[in-house]
């Protein structure tokens, strides 16, 4: 594409571009990337159609020029195709070309038009077998079909063959296609701020930017996710709370064939039992009270995209059979319906739960545990991590203190050895939480150890998670109970049966 040129205080005509806008708070917003080369910007808007917008930067205003709108008008009526064309003409950010016949428009396909208007009764071939080639070479390209026909049953045709619209030839032709194109322009830009928005979510959920770290235990389940997002397997993602499953399973999703389609996602333990069959299946209107109109399930919405059952372990026995013939036949009938609906959508399930050991109790069925196994990706907890914790640590004080506009901050060495030495059982989201408030409360650039607050539910089970000498044990169970107890040495003696004159000797070396 050639070089527009470039232009500072007024507007000029660049041939083959349109000038869109001269006013930096009305562009800016509504630019969503743009990479600097010296006093040239180039944006990629996501408010008008697939187009690149070239512009110069001042102080005082924008003044941006953007390809035109490319509208092919296939017509062999000259008289008519002129009066087409300078109709479409006086929108200046339309670049009209008129055709005589369909293979010479055919022949210039290349030139990848926006739009097409496209006569029924051409003099070398059929209108409908244009539209087919046509479709055939871009099937997103909105052609819309102008006759003198007034046959219903050829409208029809032709809209099932893929038509935008079909126009007969009248004294409201012109109008209806102007409003036409006006409406594909609008389509046109929220597609290409879907497209653009997906790719902002595939680079989001790039597996090394979802779970950082690299600890060996890591590599192996990024070796693991790769190899999910390669097939169509299904994925069961096991791992304590807090190990980031639901992010290992968009990972899994935006890196794979299907990151065009719907991620969908039902978190089982947060749905009542009397809804989650309707929320996961779909139910027609009245099939139960309060049901005033039908409603798809979430099976229908995944379909040919994935579907993530979080906490599948929670899941009601009844409901695991109908989940069973679900995911064996493929197909879905909704809550007080007949209607059996195909659905394809490629399964990942996780929970915290050893489902292995579900299945023994009697609380899991044995043949949908088989059915889900699939890959199994085992997420290691934080405290398992090494170095990671110091990883993790930092991006979130750098990513916190981003959010906030806060100046960068370090860890020190202090705090860094505090961080290591915790056992996390709250995981990610735990450490998470625990270095944003130690952001808050620094009262410099760097967070000292006295900033870390850990805030457990459960003080004395957490000691377990923790390597230690029996020992090391011994002193952090008698500190716990002397801080329940409100230091009272006698009544802490008798619950743990222990001498008090133990609990003095460990006071008086200084060990509690």
């Amino acid at each position: 594409m050639k070089e527009p040129l470039l232009v500072n205080e007024e507007a000029v005509t660049v041939p083959g571009y349109v000038k869109v806008a001269i006013a930096s708070e009305y562009i800016f917003p509504y630019a969503s990337t743009f990479s600097k080369n010296k006093n040239k910007i180039l944006f990629y808007g996501n408010w008008l159609i697939n187009t690149k917008y070239y512009c110069t930067f001042d102080p005082e205003e924008i003044i941006i020029i953007m390809d035109a709108i490319k509208i092919f008008v296939v017509e062999d009526d000259p008289v008519y195709a002129k009066a087409l064309k300078y109709h479409l003409a006086l929108n200046p950010d339309y670049d009209v070309s008129v055709f005589t016949s369909g293979k010479d428009c055919l022949r210039k396909m290349y030139l990848r038009p926006s739009v097409v208007t496209l006569d029924y009764s051409l003099p070398d071939i059929s209108g409908l077998e244009v539209l087919k080639q046509m479709r055939k070479h871009d099937p997103q390209l909105p052609v819309i079909i102008i006759s003198g026909q007034e046959d219903v049953s050829t409208a029809v045709n032709l809209l099932k063959e893929g038509a935008y619209d079909y126009i007969i030839k009248d004294s409201n032709t012109k109008d209806r296609l102007w409003n036409t194109i006006g409406n594909i322009r609008e389509n046109l830009a929220l597609k290409q701020e879907v497209s653009e928005l997906r790719k902002e979510i595939g680079k989001r959920y790039e597996f090394r930017k979802v779970i950082r770290g690299n600890s060996p235990a890591l590599k192996q389940v990024f070796g693991l996710m790769e190899k999910a997002a390669a097939t169509n397997i299904t994925v069961s993602i096991s791992g304590e709370t807090g190990t980031g499953k639901e992010l290992v399973a968009k990972a899994i999703h935006y890196n794979s064939r299907w990151k065009d389609k719907p991620f969908v996602t039902v978190n089982v333990s947060a749905i009542p039992k009397e809804l989650i069959e309707s929320e996961m299946f779909g139910h027609e209107k009245g099939a139960f009270t309060g049901a005033v109109d039908r409603r798809i399930g979430k099976f229908e919405e995944a379909h040919e995209g994935t579907i993530f059952l979080d906490e599948i372990g929670d899941m009601d026995a009844a409901l695991q059979t109908k989940l069973l013939r679900v995911l064996q036949e493929k197909e879905v009938t909704r809550v007080g319906g007949n209607k059996v609906i195909k659905t394809d959508p490629r399964v990942i399930v996780a929970t915290h739960k050893n489902l292995l050991q579900e299945v023994r109790k009697g609380n899991f069925r044995e043949d949908l545990y088989y059915r889900i196994l699939g890959l199994p990706v085992q997420l290691p907890p934080l405290r398992e991590r090494g170095n990671d914790i110091l990883i993790l640590a930092k991006h979130f004080v750098d990513e916190f203190a981003q959010e906030n506009k806060m100046k960068e901050m370090k860890i020190s060495s202090e705090a860094q050895e505090k961080l290591i030495k915790y056992p996390y059982p709250g995981n990610v989201r735990e450490l998470m939480a625990v270095m944003e408030l130690a952001a808050v409360m620094a009262e410099s650039k760097e967070i000292k150890d006295e900033d870390i607050n850990f805030h457990s539910t459960s003080s004395i089970s957490d000691l377990l998670m923790e390597e230690q000498t029996l020992k090391e044990y011994e002193r952090k169970i008698v500190k716990s109970f002397l801080n329940k107890y409100n230091d009272n040495i006698l009544l802490v003696a008798e619950k743990l049966d222990i001498g008090k004159s133990t609990i003095y000797r460990m006071k008086k070396n200084g060990e509690i």
